[in-house]
């Protein structure tokens, strides 16, 4: 028979020199390093050239200093800045920018959509900004509405599903992602003060016009748009977390890791 193995059984004794090692979570961008997508570059490029060309005929036909107001052009030339930067991480194969910054600009452009969509062009909305008493629009200023009202926010949706990394929008950050029309909204009072009653373009969407509806009924209107826009930011943040992995790299071990895609 054995000896019965004792309760309590010291510990040993430090090995001098040696520190204790501490479990740490690795995340996966230090085991493998994304890769360089070309395609994904490409894309992102047409989609910045599409903003830009669409801002750049707003321009040209109009005054520069009203398009520049417009929460649609604001929002274009940000989705340009982080398509640019976004396409040139993908092709140099580094790591994606953040998605609190990504989700924001994606947010935005989807409101730039929405919104023209769903109260500008519709002719039975109380805010529509179609005059059937006029003539038609040229067609270069359809084309730019076309542009910047549905192929970028449609192009924005398509780079976000099909070639970006799920997992990277959270709730936490819906909250900052309305600070931006916050202030477009105390930007457009402001403005709309200073210049005189009557000026055409004094306020740039009829929801906001407070010479039509008075601070009371404008104020009434971006709420209710502003609970819009952050039950569209909670959508997104819950389709991203669903939404399966568009890309997958196997790694050479034969495990197969989901490192974020540029």
């Amino acid at each position: 028979m054995t000896a019965p193995i004792p309760r309590d059984i010291p510990d040993l004794p430090a090995l001098p020199g040696m520190t204790a090692l501490l479990p740490s979570p690795v995340p996966a961008r230090a085991v493998v390093a994304p890769a360089r997508r070309p395609l994904a570059a490409v894309f992102r490029l047409l989609t910045a050239l599409a903003a830009v060309t669409g801002v750049t005929i707003h321009l040209a036909l109009g005054s520069p200093l009203r398009v520049l107001g417009y929460f649609t052009v604001q929002s274009a030339i940000l989705l340009a800045l982080i398509m640019l930067l976004s396409a040139r991480r993908a092709w140099t194969a580094r790591h994606p920018l953040p998605g609190a910054l990504t989700g924001a600009v994606l947010l935005y452009t989807a409101i730039s959509g929405l919104v023209y969509h769903l109260l500008l062009a519709d002719a039975a909305t109380p805010f529509t900004m179609i005059d059937t008493a006029t003539a038609s629009p040229a067609a270069w200023h359809t084309a730019a509405h076309h542009l910047l009202h549905t192929a970028v926010p449609a192009a924005a949706v398509v780079d976000w599903l099909f070639l970006t990394a799920p997992g990277h929008l959270h709730l936490r950050q819906a909250p900052n992602w309305l600070l931006y029309p916050l202030v477009y909204l105390v930007i457009s009072f402001a403005r709309g003060e200073l210049l005189l009653p009557g000026t055409p373009g004094r306020y740039l969407y009829p929801f906001l016009d407070v010479e039509v509806h008075g601070y009371k009924g404008v104020l009434g209107n971006a709420l209710l748009l502003g609970l819009s826009f952050y039950v569209l930011a909670v959508l997104l943040v819950a389709l991203d977390h669903a939404r399966p992995n568009p890309v997958r790299h196997r790694s050479k071990t034969g495990f197969r890791l989901q490192p974020p895609v540029g």
